[in-house]
């Protein structure tokens, strides 16, 4: 039962963006599995499920995704001390020496939105294709940290 319900849920999740636990829980109902919060909240932590920036620029769960075992929002709780945008361009200050770091963790994150990046010693720049994309992805990392 449990496999089936979290293949389930990578099924749905891989097919739609689902904002929230609510929104998980309504979609297994549809599809004959009666749920509670915290049935979906440990299933969650075990396939290891993150909110995420899809492509539409909506916060969503995804699978993942980690570098060597390390969850990426460590690699930015260290690193990152401030995150700004402006117009398309999303500037990252780092901790001294952490800038290239952090930049590579960030390109691993696959973003779609995101054009490029560019790393010096304390700073690194994101060029996200819009606005708009640079102003949801600035969110999502603040969140991060």
């Amino acid at each position: 039962m449990k496999k089936g319900r979290q293949a389930e849920i990578l099924s749905i999740i891989a097919q739609e963006e689902i904002e929230n636990q609510e929104m998980l829980i309504q979609r297994l109902k549809e599809r004959g599995y009666s749920v509670t919060q915290a049935t979906i909240s440990r299933d969650i932590n075990q396939l290891n499920l993150e909110k995420s920036i899809s492509k539409n620029g909506v916060s969503c769960y995804m699978k993942a995704k980690r570098a060597n075992g390390v969850h990426f929002e460590n690699i930015f709780q260290q690193s990152v001390v401030n995150i700004d945008y402006a117009g398309n361009i999303i500037c990252i200050k780092c901790r001294s020496g952490l800038a290239n770091g952090a930049c590579i963790t960030l390109e691993s994150m696959n973003i779609d939105s995101v054009v490029g990046t560019i790393a010096g010693d304390d700073t690194f720049f994101v060029l996200a294709r819009t606005e708009n994309d640079a102003k949801n992805i600035a969110a999502h990392l603040k969140k991060l940290l």
